[in-house]
């Protein structure tokens, strides 16, 4: 296999050099001559404390520096924290449901999108119209009708010159980056199937407070309604599914699935996902994640081959491969992901991963619906077939009914009943 080169042991010998290299292409576009790059945010919570700090990174990298010019959130405790840390005059920092569309008015070129995944094909819609650069966290959807827009938007961005990324840093880490190129290479022959698991603790409760209403609440704990945010499975399962869907090269075809609640505090959410993915031609992946304490944790990818297996980033057992010389600007691939991002903009060659997150924002949402009902669910009856119970089928209130206020809170503890139909659902003791 030929060198495969991070920044540690590359850019250390060579900084100079690629300094002067990054900033003549990251100038090379036409319309993006300035030394600073201007970016907007909206969702200002938990995961924007990663993307944030990320995206100024990857400037530095690139010799730019970020100006954070517009900050948006439903809150504004939340905004105003923001606003400190990023140094944003209040005149630029709006609140409320609708703070989306205010902080789109501002000069930025690039928007983060942080907000709980029901909001984001509509705030992704928002973005492309206003003709910034999406960066749109994952999942991008919590229902197939959102999927499919998602998809459309791509199109959209696409012929408007306009980039979207996604929150799926394994694409741009090295790791994962380096086993997908050596599979490719025929390492380990074709893949024949394999095992993508999460399996994990739920990651936080925001218990009701006695002055929130229904609204807020849900956005507060928009981590466990499935309502917001897909489930586990499509929230954070999400990530080894997009690894089976990018290392095989397409979707699934079908899932069979289970799956179930006893233990867990708040919400309508299950405790844990099993699920029987057929890519079709005799390749079947096990998806399988847990958000339970006291278990044993295990978060990867596994894939066997007719000539080997392989981890998604780890080892590697089959042919000795040859692959061209990967050279990456960071380490972290969350950081790498905005560096290509801001390079691919200022280079005239902007990125689209709408496509390829949506799809598997429904691999996970397919895996959901199956495990839900206790049926055979096709990716036809999401993405193709409008005759489908599946395909308009949504997850409860929309963005809009937020901004309006028409939002209720469903019953807490309600979970899907499988083989009763997807409308029947029961109480969790």
């Amino acid at each position: 296999m030929d060198k495969v080169v991070s920044r540690r042991n590359f850019v250390t010998s060579t900084a100079a050099a690629v300094a002067a290299t990054s900033l003549y292409n990251i100038a090379g576009g036409a319309h993006h001559k300035t030394a600073t790059v201007k970016i907007a945010l909206i969702g200002c919570g938990g995961r924007s404390n990663r993307d944030m700090p990320n995206f100024i990174k990857a400037c530095e990298l690139l010799g730019k520096k970020a100006e954070v010019v517009g900050l948006a959130d439903a809150y504004q405790d939340r905004l105003d924290t923001a606003a400190q840390k990023y140094g944003v005059d209040k005149s630029k920092c709006f609140v409320g449901f609708e703070a989306y569309k205010q902080v789109l008015e501002t000069d930025a070129e690039f928007v983060i999108m942080a907000t709980p995944p029901i909001f984001r094909a509509t705030h992704l819609e928002a973005v492309i119209k206003s003709g910034k650069h999406a960066m749109i966290e994952k999942p991008v959807a919590v229902d197939a009708p959102g999927c499919r827009k998602v998809i459309e938007l791509g199109k959209k961005a696409k012929n408007k010159g306009l980039a979207i990324v996604a929150g799926v840093q394994r694409r741009h880490d090295i790791a994962w980056l380096t086993n997908k190129a050596q599979i490719d290479a025929g390492a380990i022959g074709k893949i024949l199937g394999g095992t993508v698991s999460w399996n994990g603790t739920v990651p936080w409760i925001w218990g009701r407070e006695q002055k929130m209403d229904d609204r807020e609440y849900l956005t507060r704990n928009w981590l466990n309604w499935s309502e917001m945010s897909g489930d586990h499975i499509t929230e954070q399962h999400v990530h080894n599914l997009d690894v089976a869907n990018w290392f095989l090269g397409r979707h699934p075809v079908s899932s069979v699935g289970f799956g179930g609640r006893a233990r867990r505090q708040t919400g309508n959410q299950y405790d844990f996902f099993s699920l029987d993915l057929d890519y079709g031609d005799g390749v079947h992946i096990h998806s399988q994640c847990r958000q339970l304490s006291g278990c044993y944790n295990r978060v990867g990818e596994f894939f066997r081959g007719t000539k080997g297996e392989a981890f998604g980033n780890g080892k590697i057992k089959g042919k000795d491969v040859k692959i061209p010389e990967i050279v990456v600007d960071s380490d972290d691939g969350s950081v790498q992901e905005m560096v290509e991002l801001i390079r691919g903009v200022y280079n005239d060659k902007p990125l689209n991963a709408a496509q390829s997150i949506a799809e598997s924002t429904a691999t996970a949402i397919m895996g959901r619906y199956s495990a839900y009902t206790g049926l055979l669910v096709q990716w036809s009856d999401l993405m193709q077939n409008p005759k489908s119970k599946f395909y308009n089928l949504t997850s409860g209130a929309t963005p809009e009914d937020f901004e309006k206020g028409n939002v209720t809170v469903p019953l807490e503890n309600v979970v899907a009943v499988p083989g009763d139909g997807i409308a029947v659902r029961r109480k969790i003791a």
